[in-house]
């Protein structure tokens, strides 16, 4: 094994770890988390040495770095993951690798991003994001759609052709009411969820929590946590 791969397998090793014994502190079976290994910046031999060590979820932010690294990476076993701000012109370009979409945050995206995808004869996965520190109708800081604004872009993904609503994502919020509150922020997303399951019950995954604060994301419930700078470390980045 290189001395990248050592690196990338301890640092993995260590993140499981975390995983698990939260997992264990609420009181949840390991496997109800998953790992997404966020790749935003690091180069597709990563991305390679990460599916040798069993990473099957691989998460990128920005569209002109994704597409070329899925395109070196197609050989692999992996599901991208999309978690940037999205604009509509590069909407096609991610409907072409992404097997799931976590930024879905305002209207317009969705018949661009079903367009895309029937085009691209696939179907996409999609997650609405929420801002909580969004006003009434608004957007945050970090992207993300006010909680509000989640029945409407949960009904418009449900009912457009090539794409899945999948749940939720969220990013812990640095203003509002839930600056420094990460764990409740997370508790918040939960309780989202549960609403938003008594319209679309196959819509059950809860994307939250970072290297920083996986654990209380755990804690709260969350089924996916995007987990970058634990995993890959510090390390000179593309561009």
């Amino acid at each position: 094994m290189t001395d990248r791969g050592a690196e990338l397998a301890a640092n993995l090793a260590q993140v499981e770890e975390r995983i698990s014994t939260a997992c264990a502190a609420a009181g949840r079976e390991r496997d109800e988390v998953t790992l997404i290994v966020v790749t935003k910046t690091y180069p597709a031999s990563d991305v390679r040495l990460l599916a040798d060590l069993g990473v099957r979820h691989v998460a990128e932010n920005r569209d002109q770095d994704a597409a070329p690294k899925a395109v070196a990476c197609a050989d692999l076993p992996l599901n991208w993951h999309f978690v940037g701000q999205l604009q509509t012109n590069k909407v096609r370009s991610v409907a072409g690798y992404a097997h799931v979409v976590q930024s879905v945050d305002r209207a317009r995206l969705v018949p661009a991003l079903s367009a895309a995808a029937v085009k691209a004869g696939r179907e996409l996965g999609c997650l609405v994001q929420i801002a909580l520190d969004a006003e009434s109708g608004e957007r945050g800081e970090r992207g993300g759609a006010a909680p509000d604004l989640l029945p409407e872009l949960a009904e418009l993904v449900a009912a457009a052709p090539g794409l899945r609503i999948d749940g939720l994502m969220t990013v812990a919020p640095l203003a509002g009411p839930y600056a420094g509150r990460e764990q409740a922020a997370f508790e918040r997303l939960l309780e989202l969820s549960s609403q938003l399951r008594a319209d679309h019950p196959a819509a059950t995954m809860v994307s939250a929590g970072m290297s920083a604060d996986l654990e209380q994301a755990v804690m709260a419930g969350a089924t996916h946590v995007r987990v970058g700078t634990a995993v890959l470390g510090a390390r000179p980045r593309l561009g």
